[in-house]
């Protein structure tokens, strides 16, 4: 019997696999593991070949296979569909997070829409077609993988499985298509921008704060370098790089740190970058090309340390997804009765399954402005529209 998404999503909202985003933190709430077994479970219910890929100590991605009517080694169709399976952190949250609440149709926890929901209604599909096996079902591969949220190194991982991808393995060649399960609102995303994050520092030197004259203030000297970005931000990025369907270049401060307590004059002062890249924009020249201006803008007078970037997410462009675009596009219009092509400001998985040669989309269900809320949430009525979508994506010839 097919798996009924609701159920599937209730279940796995209640099981925790917080990313800590780079914190020193362990304990239950934390990491994919408690979710890779329920899944692992699950699937092995279905019938599914199962297999588990390390990429963490403790954090594996799982790799499923649905058999289709024609083995791919016997050039029958390859499908993939990537759910991520970690969330943010449930800080300042006021719901419950891991108690799924159905409330007017939508249903109330941390991953609900990021991305649970779309996890659910792929869930659902495959297990439905696992049931019927529709003549002419392409073969579907099914990652769930770990560590979207803070480094994409889960579909880093799966790409390069699928780029060694041999007969006889779980991957038996490169799939002919690929889909990554965001929240996108049940448009098809065809390109988006892709991040470079990086640190840089001021230094001083720490007095105590009642003779500050004997020491060297670092947050007075970061004053000039963010009045520096700020200018390079607002008139010289946008002009940098642009694309039709995602936009310009864009660069932001997320965070500032300085000192070790109000009685000290601080010695260190830190800011953190974000810096969009559109399709055709490289991350690691972007990196550079601000580091070049401070330099120029300021010389000695902004002496800034800058760290190497510890994420780089490149972006996904429209070039080669047409056909994988256009297939799903046509599921989507026979469910909902209307299809749009974006593109859009955040990063996904897919630039990684596109740069081993898999043409790759965006899809699911609920929206980017539901995801990573205090009361993070999702309609039921668009999960269940994702899982008929995704199985009629996937069914092939049988739908």
């Amino acid at each position: 019997m097919a798996l009924d998404v609701t159920e599937i999503l209730a279940r796995l909202v209640a099981i925790p696999s917080v990313n800590p985003m780079g914190r020193e933190v362990s304990g239950p709430p934390f990491f994919e593991g408690r979710l890779t077994d329920h899944l692992e479970a699950l699937l092995g219910e279905m019938g599914l070949t199962v297999e588990r890929q390390p990429v963490h100590p403790g954090r594996e991605n799982l790799i499923a296979r649905l058999d289709g009517t024609l083995s791919p080694e016997d050039g029958g169709e390859l499908l993939l569909l990537d759910s991520h399976q970690d969330t943010v952190p449930v800080d300042g949250m006021t719901i419950e997070p891991f108690a799924p609440e159905i409330r007017d149709g939508r249903l109330y926890g941390r991953g609900s829409c990021d991305t649970k929901g779309g996890m659910a209604a792929a869930l659902a599909a495959v297990s439905r077609l696992a049931e019927q096996r529709p003549r002419g079902m392409p073969t579907v591969l099914i990652v769930f993988s770990v560590n979207e949220e803070y480094g994409f190194t889960g579909a880093l991982a799966a790409a390069e499985l699928c780029l060694g991808a041999a007969p006889g393995r779980i991957v038996p060649r490169r799939p002919d298509a690929a889909v990554v399960v965001e929240p996108t609102g049940l448009e098809v995303v065809v390109a988006h921008k892709g991040m470079v994050r990086w640190r840089c520092s001021t230094r001083g030197r720490a007095a105590h704060s009642s003779q500050p004259e004997a020491g060297e203030n670092a947050i007075y000297r970061m004053a000039p370098v963010l009045s520096a970005i700020e200018g390079y931000a607002r008139d010289v990025v946008g002009s940098l790089a642009t694309h039709p369907i995602c936009g310009p270049a864009t660069l932001s401060v997320g965070t500032i740190r300085g000192g070790v307590s109000v009685n000290t004059v601080p010695d260190r002062c830190t800011i953190e970058f974000d810096r969009r890249v559109p399709p055709g924009e490289d991350p690691d020249e972007a990196w550079q090309q601000l580091i070049d201006h401070l330099a120029e803008a300021g010389g000695p007078d902004l002496p800034v340390e800058h760290e190497p970037p510890y994420l780089v997410g490149p972006p996904l462009s429209d070039e080669h997804n047409a056909a994988a675009a256009e297939r799903l596009g046509k599921a989507v219009r026979e469910v909902t009765g209307e299809c749009r092509q974006v593109g859009v400001p955040y990063g996904t998985d897919a630039p990684h399954f596109a740069a081993v040669g898999i043409p790759t989309v965006v899809f699911g269900p609920g929206r980017l402005a539901q995801a990573h809320t205090e009361d993070e949430w999702i309609e039921l009525g668009e999960v269940e529209q994702a899982a008929e979508i995704f199985y009629r994506f996937c069914a092939g010839g049988g739908s």
